[in-house]
């Protein structure tokens, strides 16, 4: 599937919601991807693109970014907070905050660097043991705690368990944004993502359906 068609098929989902053109932001999710492949897009006028790991995208993106003016870069995969300062002179937004000592590293780098990316907290709406993310009755007190730090909290992300609607965690996702005053909704993939705009999604991170399948090593 085409990039053209993955945006139209954006707008339509925002034209069904009843949201403003536009109001949806497209994450182009990048990892694993050969270079000449994110270069297609990049050529075709895409500046939105998401790495899952820091390494890979400290080889990829410096590159791009000397040739194309405007990149927007997401780290949607967990952050070691040893790798945090590298990744905050990165990346423009970081989606995995999603434990107290990760957001005081943060903090801590903001400090000494003076800049700080766009953070959303991971919310492990599933409840899952092998998934990364606060636990739903603990976000709200993780929310306050990171603003405590003075971290830029844009909005919340998740990432629903594969055998389960998809819709319900989206829609708890926003329940939770809602009461703490947050806009920012990093939600939906290739498979789910026109349900995710339904439901208030900012974000949707776009992978396979852009890129073609990735070929893991």
């Amino acid at each position: 599937m085409s990039l053209e068609e993955i945006k139209t098929r954006i707008t339509k989902a925002e034209q069904a919601a009843g949201r403003a053109p536009g109001s949806v932001q497209l994450i182009a999710v990048s990892k694993v991807q050969p270079n000449e492949r994110v270069e297609a897009v990049l050529e075709q006028g895409h500046r939105c693109f998401g790495e899952n790991r820091v390494q890979e995208a400290a080889g990829k993106w410096p590159d791009f970014a000397s040739r194309f003016d405007g990149i927007d870069l997401h780290l949607i995969g967990p952050l070691q907070t040893n790798k945090a300062r590298q990744a905050m002179e990165l990346f423009d937004s970081i989606h995995s905050v999603d434990r107290p000592k990760l957001a005081s590293t943060l903090a801590r780098l903001a400090q000494e660097i003076g800049h700080c990316p766009d953070l959303f907290i991971q919310v492990n709406t599933g409840e899952e043991e092998q998934k990364a993310g606060v636990l739903p009755a603990d976000a709200d007190a993780f929310i306050a705690e990171c603003r405590g730090l003075d971290l830029p909290i844009k909005g919340l992300m998740c990432i629903p368990p594969v055998d389960e609607e998809p819709a319900l965690h989206f829609a708890l996702l926003a329940k939770i944004a809602a009461r703490n005053g947050l806009d920012g909704l990093s939600m939906g993939m290739s498979s789910d993502f026109e349900t995710a705009i339904a439901l208030g999604a900012t974000h949707v991170r776009v992978g396979s359906a852009i890129f073609g399948e990735r070929g893991y090593a």
